[in-house]
């Protein structure tokens, strides 16, 4: 495809790109009203709007990618636009469905179509539908109106280093989520709760951090904004709680394990199993899988080593899922939707 931007597609971060237009969609008086375009990057709001007092906000992060035939596909958008009706009733929004959510990012993708990196490049489009309360309240309570947008913008890599293992620092003092709260949903607060210790683990070398459950702090929680795996014995493990975020990219690996003859074991975590596993990744949508080089346990000094070379079985499953969502090879779980038209 033509590069009509001029951009360096090779060298893109992973970060914000402005493009040319996103759709918002408003819902008031109990129902959706039509989707809008702009070219905005600026949104009006209420003073007293929901979302700048009480936390009503949600959001989903989604890739296109241009594959190797020239086509434009989503990879699992149902499961992202159900995941944020998940996140919309956990905190008491408007749910948006699914005919709307396809509707807004297709046609985010399509008008900001000379955004979409070319095949080969690494880079990819990055979609970000946002929910959150925009109507007004002074009082403890759910708004009565929300906006729906959808906004896009062209990433490279998450890290530039490529797909080599990272160093992660292990964190108990400090946690993401409660057992019972928000974990469970991709809404802001979870995030702005995983700043700080962020931000000191980069400061100390570390490209990430690893949290343990807030109740005991015995079992592996988020790794950072992204899901933990191990693999020992051929078998895929990742923890289960109820503090944990629903990674699409997780369920995804999870079957292309069972694919390349692995068992799938998603069940608790304890800490001291880091010790037992062959290799370790975190996995999300920007990076699909980073392998974890080692694990630094900030508290006690400990040290869990997984070599300075990705694994066999991450490298397989990361160069698995991504042939998947540039259609290089069969897409036999009917995982990919092509956007007509670009």
């Amino acid at each position: 495809m033509e590069n009509n931007k001029n951009i360096d597609w090779k060298n893109l971060p992973f970060g914000y790109y402005p493009t040319d237009y996103n759709v918002r969609c408003y819902y008031r008086d109990g129902k959706w009203g039509a989707l809008e375009v702009t070219s905005s990057e600026y949104i009006s709001i209420h003073m007293a709007a929901t979302a700048l007092h009480y936390g009503q906000e949600a959001f989903e992060g989604m890739k296109a990618y241009r594959g190797k035939d020239g086509k434009v596909r989503l990879f699992r958008w149902e499961e992202n636009a159900k995941r944020m009706r998940k996140s919309a009733e956990g905190i008491m929004m408007a749910e948006v469905p699914d005919e709307l959510f396809y509707e807004a990012i297709t046609r985010a993708v399509k008008m900001n179509a000379d955004y979409i990196p070319p095949f080969g490049t690494g880079a990819a489009l990055y979609l970000r539908p946002l929910l959150f309360g925009s109507g007004p309240q002074v009082g403890v309570k759910p708004a009565e109106e929300y906006m729906f947008m959808v906004f896009v913008t062209p990433v490279g890599p998450y890290f530039k280093e490529g797909f080599k293992p990272v160093p992660i620092e292990l964190v108990r003092d400090y946690d993401r989520a409660a057992p019972q709260g928000t974990g469970h949903i991709k809404v802001g607060g979870n995030y702005a709760a995983s700043m700080r210790p962020a931000d000191r683990a980069h400061q100390e070398g570390f490209a990430s951090i690893l949290f343990l459950d807030s109740k005991e702090r015995k079992y592996i929680d988020e790794a950072g904004p992204a899901n933990f795996f191990g693999i020992k014995n051929k078998k895929y493990i990742t923890p289960q709680s109820s503090s944990i975020l629903p990674s699409i990219t997780n369920m995804s690996l999870e079957q292309i394990a069972m694919d390349i003859g692995l068992t799938v074991e998603r069940r608790p975590v304890a800490v001291d199993e880091l010790d037992t596993f062959e290799e370790a990744g975190a996995c999300g949508t920007a990076a699909i899988i980073s392998p974890i080089g080692r694990i630094f346990d900030r508290s006690t000094g400990k040290e869990y080593g997984y070599g300075p070379i990705a694994g066999p079985f991450s490298t397989e499953m990361y160069i698995h899922l991504r042939a998947i969502q540039e259609g290089e090879i069969e897409d036999k779980h009917n995982w990919t939707s092509v956007v007509e038209g670009v």
